[in-house]
């Protein structure tokens, strides 16, 4: 008669750890920033289908680095949370944290029951009515939840862009420049002595959360109203 196999408690929680980092990694990163306006959103994905970028509620976006069907499945979850809410008591009672709670209780009962750990990370932002209102969470595989201030950067070489963002990001720069800070960021090559990558508008996909629209704030970047931003001038409001 064989004998059970036996893994400790520690060991299988670091198992599933390990292989929902290395899941991540394998993904292109996001970089959120807070501008003088709102939030803005972008990331390497030349696909105008598949979105890592979305819109959950009325002020309120998500971003999302890993395995596209789960983050995907999440973001379903999270648009039928922010309706229920809103239908059931206020549309104002819909907020970043109560989203962000409900995702990290989802995340860390798969990661503590299921054999296999979502290999995902997110970001639930809400924008405010200044930015000392602005919220950003960032919420990884085992269901962590962390408020940032400023900017976050997840997926695949995270820590090293994250310092490149770090460096040049300040408070109240405009959407050009932190879009610009963005893009130099997601196109830097990890490798010394190699030249920065120039990724063009058509290679990104990039989004804002603009407190200075009524009600939705949430819209995508694209064609020439990025190629503008990403250049000297502004996009105007009636965009």
């Amino acid at each position: 008669m064989s004998m059970p196999f036996y893994v400790s408690p520690e060991q299988l929680m670091k198992d599933r750890a390990d292989f929902a980092r290395k899941g991540i990694a394998r993904g292109r990163s996001v970089v959120v920033l807070q501008y003088d306006d709102g939030i803005a959103f972008a990331s390497q994905n030349p696909s105008r289908a598949l979105h890592k970028i979305s819109e959950i509620y009325d002020r309120i976006a998500f971003a999302a680095v890993g395995k596209y069907n789960e983050f995907e499945n999440l973001r379903v979850a999270g648009v039928r949370y922010a309706d229920l809410r809103g239908y059931s008591y206020d549309r104002v009672d819909v907020t970043a944290r109560g989203l962000a709670n409900a995702y990290a209780q989802t995340l860390g009962t798969v990661f503590t029951t299921e054999s296999k750990p979502l290999e995902v990370e997110l970001v639930v932002a809400e924008v405010g009515a200044d930015p000392i209102s602005d919220q950003l969470y960032r919420l990884t595989y085992d269901g962590s939840v962390a408020e940032e201030q400023g900017y976050v950067v997840m997926g695949g070489q995270a820590e090293r862009l994250g310092a490149l963002v770090g460096e040049q990001w300040r408070p109240g720069l405009p959407l050009s420049d932190v879009l610009q800070i963005a893009v130099r960021a997601l196109g830097s090559s990890p490798e010394d002595g190699v030249p920065n990558l120039e990724l063009a508008p058509a290679q990104l996909e990039v989004a804002v959360l603009d407190r200075t629209r009524p009600r939705r704030a949430f819209r995508r970047l694209t064609g020439d109203l990025l190629t503008a931003t990403l250049g000297t001038e502004r996009p105007t409001a009636d965009h």
